[in-house]
């Protein structure tokens, strides 16, 4: 087995752990603290919450699954395959995990007087699942795959489009509760849930940048690239003040990573000068990919 065979394997058990995490944390926080305290919350789940609670008494797991299962279906003919797979992982991971655990942490009814908290708790859970399941390349479906379907076909972007269907779904949900406060509590774990996705992918794909000069350069990058295993690009310098000529390290790192680089430098220079930056996106071998849309062009009239 090759090294790149063996790597590709690891990365995928890997995303699928991570995902399994991430749906048994918005089971805690959708079953736990939302659920019971008839808070409504966006997405597939904020319709299967509304039919649960609605005269027809359907169980939120139940709705999750069928209306996912549909949606999938019209995902794999619209989307292709490879869209769906960790999707429909994560949906048969969170519908078993509401199925087993859900009666359990509902008779104990935790912040029944507390709703605002509530709603934060069980946001934050929610928020902190889809955020670490999108960061591994998975996803809860639902809307998601709705704003995919109609992203693919107009011009709008995925988070405009989920935003507006959780603001409808949020609002529907008093044609069955009958009260405008918990509709606004609704809107406060839109908010927070929102917050936490950005805060969880953001971190786990936030990366630096250092500018290393020192004149033991040779000794760090190969440091660099055999302990941290990231590359270097070594930069042809002018000091302007000295008129020295020297060389300038360049390196892009996970930000998890720069602890170790900074313990490099200094075992070998510690009088060595760095700039460490944090950087927007990075996208090449070892960080995220390219997320570029193909248009067909149009034809010339």
């Amino acid at each position: 087995m090759t090294n790149a065979l063996k790597t590709k394997i690891w990365r995928e058990v890997r995303d699928y752990a991570m995902v399994t995490v991430a749906m048994l944390s918005y089971c805690i926080g959708w079953s736990a603290f939302l659920l019971p305290n008839t808070l409504a919350t966006g997405g597939l789940a904020g319709i299967s919450s509304i039919l649960e609670w609605s005269p027809l008494h359907i169980p939120a797991q139940v709705s999750y699954f069928v209306i996912n299962a549909i949606l999938l279906v019209i995902a794999l003919v619209t989307l292709g395959w490879k869209f769906c797979v960790k999707t429909i992982y994560a949906v048969a991971v969170l519908t078993i995990a509401l199925s087993l655990i859900r009666d359990k942490v509902a008779a104990m009814h935790l912040l029944a007087d507390q709703p605002f908290m509530a709603a934060i708790i069980g946001a934050v859970f929610c928020g902190s699942g889809v955020g670490l399941g999108l960061a591994f390349r998975g996803s809860t479906g639902g809307t998601d795959i709705v704003a995919s379907i109609i992203n693919k076909y107009h011009d709008i972007s995925l988070g405009r489009i989920i935003m507006l269907l959780d603001v409808i779904i949020i609002s529907c949900s008093y044609f069955v509760l009958r009260d405008w406060e918990r509709v606004i509590y609704g809107y406060v774990v839109l908010y927070v849930t929102a917050f936490c996705i950005d805060q969880v992918v953001n971190n786990m794909r936030r990366s630096v940048q250092f500018f290393i000069i020192s004149e033991h350069y040779k000794e760090i990058g190969e440091r660099i690239n055999k302990e941290p295993r990231r590359g270097v690009t070594t930069i042809d310098a002018h000091g302007f003040y000295s008129g020295k000529e020297m060389k300038m390290l360049f390196v892009l790192a996970k930000q998890r990573e720069s602890g170790r680089i900074f313990q490099v430098i200094n075992d070998i220079d510690p009088s060595a000068f760095v700039s460490q930056s944090a950087v927007i996106g990075v996208y090449g071998e070892g960080f995220d990919r390219f997320k570029v849309k193909h248009r067909a062009p149009k034809p010339i009239k």
